[in-house]
């Protein structure tokens, strides 16, 4: 795995959660830049998504198996989109709050695939 792709990935996924908690602390529902920064923080995942695929294609192995390591693999990249799906459903400050969990969870994420691949 990239460390720094992991690294810029967790810290974005903390900026957004950061964003969207302020948003939920003056009472507001995620508006079209929370999108914004949602599919941000989402591409990167789906970039961290294709280079562990590759890697895995290219013969490297992770440290505590190939299987879990693809299940946070995919479950980092759809955090934070089902965070945002979730937080449409819900158009008060609740989804802000949706969507900051999400960011945590993601942050939270990348910290365990650093460790699954042996960091």
């Amino acid at each position: 795995m990239l460390d720094a792709l992991t690294l810029v990935t967790g810290v974005a996924a903390l900026l957004l959660a950061a964003w969207c908690g302020w948003a939920a602390y003056r009472d507001q529902p995620t508006k079209d830049w929370h999108f914004i920064g949602m599919a941000v923080v989402s591409l990167l995942a789906l970039v961290q998504l294709v280079i562990g695929i590759v890697q895995l294609a290219r013969g490297e192995k992770p440290e505590q198996g190939t299987t879990i390591f693809v299940a946070y693999l995919i479950g980092a990249f759809a955090c934070v989109p089902a965070a945002g799906f979730m937080s449409l459903a819900e158009r008060t400050r609740w989804g802000s709050v949706t969507v900051a969990a999400g960011g945590v969870v993601l942050a939270v994420l990348e910290v365990r695939l650093y460790d699954i691949w042996g960091g």
